[in-house]
């Protein structure tokens, strides 16, 4: 159950209220929804003019090199059981660093507090061409270094996280940290995997001869920090086995002070877009889990900034597993299977899950290069969703000839409100003729409906899957970005294919009105992607060519038919006096 924690060390910041971003996922919706309102909605807003009087016809993935094959997560070597802390005094004199350094990390701690003071992951770069850096140091003044000490109740006399450690290195990849003074003790431990991104984390804490509860806290923030927009992209992050859901939280959450949630956890920590650093309970074990909010400013000179941070900890001693890395699949299944739950895939998971595995195919196989992937994979698509495509437009050409019949359907009924029984007989008429042409009404929104869930998986696979992250096309050097220059040249591409498409494809109605509202929809489109991942506006402009193509060859095989006239009745001359 969540409340709010206001007893842990140190106070946290008390801000105003987080703003609430709409997330991209409804934003997409939202926009396809009013296309559809678009689409739907004009022939019944603007009056069909009059019937012109001479109508002129008119595999699975291959896995990342060096990340092994199995399934299952290796098992670690037992580690030895903690030895018991020492009586009498144990401490350090001066403060001291120690760099510990395997295939994967590099990492700094501290013995003042047993912290940690860097994090680098050495096998990926940032936005300046440097391994990433996951710890902040601008966030130590606020909120101290990752792995320092919160206690609830009761607290040890000595402030843990000023004091000075003793440490030993029993081994290149394993630092002991110990600390006793009074009837206070406490011990930290570190193993690392040489290869893989995994530790196994020891903390225990005793307090006048008896073990008491503490929680070992990462807080700042966590991630690529060179990132856009880097601060809204951290979250802390659970998963819940009790509701089977994956929880993420920004830090808005704890606002008024830490947030704190208690219960069976696959994994809780800290995450951005592309990396995580979670703690993986053992099965069974019950864990606490608090979500803080900092508030600094991430560079001098810039403004203070919301981040969040967390805490994990038990009534107890702490031995848990540690991942601090990236959210590749294969990486994720390696270390753990159960860590691949930090991938969140969406709404349309069914989709977006088998079509990266399906762009990974290309690329690895075919391609060698991820955008060409996103181009063929595209091209697939639109040849599988031609029969709908056809039927959609044999449907708008069959409606284009019905125009005069529609014309004097609503000549007939002009003039009565929508509440006017009348109406109901308005729309029936309409409906006995779509159904004579064998005309679905809807038939123009089926292309929409269907690309929607294929686009909206696109966009959660080039948003979550690193293995995207800085690939470079053509021009283009990270399709999971924004083009870089003012000018993007794949949105400006995408609004012209847009309008030829448009231009090309028969619409209901001859109406001005309708065809200037219709014309809106390109603009939409190019305000909700010149903002999205080059990746995304790729995968839509490829689809406007395909469609240019198809739409051509559709037009020289069923060429437009003249509409049938209808006969009006002639209004009796007037006699001559």
């Amino acid at each position: 159950m969540a409340e709010n924690d206001t007893s842990t060390n140190p106070t946290p910041v008390k801000i105003g209220p987080a703003k609430q971003d709409v997330s991209m996922e409804k934003r997409l919706l939202l926009a396809f929804g009013l296309m559809g309102l678009v689409l739907l909605g004009s022939q019944w807003l603007f009056p069909t003019p009059e019937p012109p009087k001479a109508p002129a016809p008119v595999e699975s993935p291959a896995l990342p090199e060096g990340v092994p094959e199995t399934q299952p997560a290796p098992e670690t070597a037992a580690a030895p059981p903690p030895a018991p802390l020492i009586e009498g005094e144990r401490a350090a004199d001066t403060e001291k660093t120690f760099i510990i350094e395997t295939e994967t990390y590099r990492v700094t701690f501290s013995n003042r507090g047993a912290t940690v003071r860097s994090w680098i992951l050495k096998n990926y770069l940032d936005n300046d061409g440097k391994p990433i850096e996951v710890v902040s140091a601008a966030a130590a003044p606020t909120a101290g270094w990752p792995f320092q000490y919160v206690f609830r109740s009761p607290k040890p006399n000595t402030d843990l996280n000023k004091a000075l450690f003793a440490v030993e290195q029993p081994d290149p990849h394993t630092l002991i940290f110990e600390y006793a003074a009074g009837r206070t003790a406490a011990r930290k431990v570190f193993r690392f995997d040489e290869k893989m991104y995994r530790a196994e984390l020891e903390s225990e804490v005793i307090d006048n001869g008896r073990t008491i509860p503490h929680l070992i806290a990462w807080r700042g923030g966590f991630g690529d920090r060179t990132a856009h927009n880097a601060a809204g992209t951290m979250k802390s992050v659970v998963y819940d086995l009790a509701k089977n859901k994956l929880i993420e939280e920004d830090s808005g959450i704890a606002k008024d002070g830490p947030v704190t949630i208690s219960g069976a956890f696959s994994f809780a920590g800290l995450e951005d877009t592309y990396f995580a650093a979670v703690v993986l309970p053992d099965p069974g074990e019950s864990l606490d889990f608090q979500t803080w909010q900092d508030r600094f400013a991430p560079v001098i000179g810039e403004d203070d900034v919301n981040h969040v941070g967390a805490a994990w900890g038990a009534q107890g001693a702490l031995r848990q597993t540690l991942f601090i890395g990236p959210k590749d699949t294969a990486i994720l299944r390696a270390t753990n299977p159960k860590l691949q739950q930090l991938i969140d895939w969406g709404w349309f998971w069914f989709i977006a899950k088998p079509l990266f595995s399906v762009l990974h195919w290309f690329n690895s196989n075919l391609t060698q290069n991820w955008g060409w992937a996103i181009v063929v994979v595209t091209i697939i698509i639109n040849i599988l969703l031609l029969p709908l495509r056809i039927t959609s437009l044999r449907s708008a050409r069959k409606m284009s000839a019905i125009q005069p019949q529609i014309a004097a359907i609503n000549e007939k009924y002009k003039g009565i409100s929508l509440k006017d029984p009348k109406k109901q007989e308005q729309n029936a008429e309409l409906m006995a003729l779509y159904q004579k042409a064998g005309i679905n009404p809807l038939g123009g929104c089926i292309p929409l409906l269907l690309q929607m869930p294929f686009f909206i998986a696109f966009f959660k696979v080039l948003s979550v899957a690193i293995e995207l992250r800085g690939a470079a096309w053509l021009w283009v050097p990270d399709l999971s970005q924004p083009e870089q220059s003012w000018i993007r040249l794949l949105p400006i591409g995408m609004l012209i294919t847009q309008v030829g498409i448009q231009k090309m494809t028969p619409t209901p109605s001859a109406d001005p009105s309708q065809q200037k509202l219709l014309m809106l929809m390109p603009i939409m489109l190019v305000v909700l992607f010149y903002g999205a991942s080059s990746g995304l506006v790729l995968y839509w402009l490829t689809g406007n060519v395909v469609g240019i193509v198809q739409q051509y060859f559709f037009n020289k095989t069923h060429p437009i038919a003249a509409p049938a006239t209808v006969q009006t009745a002639s209004k009796p001359k007037k006699k001559k006096k």
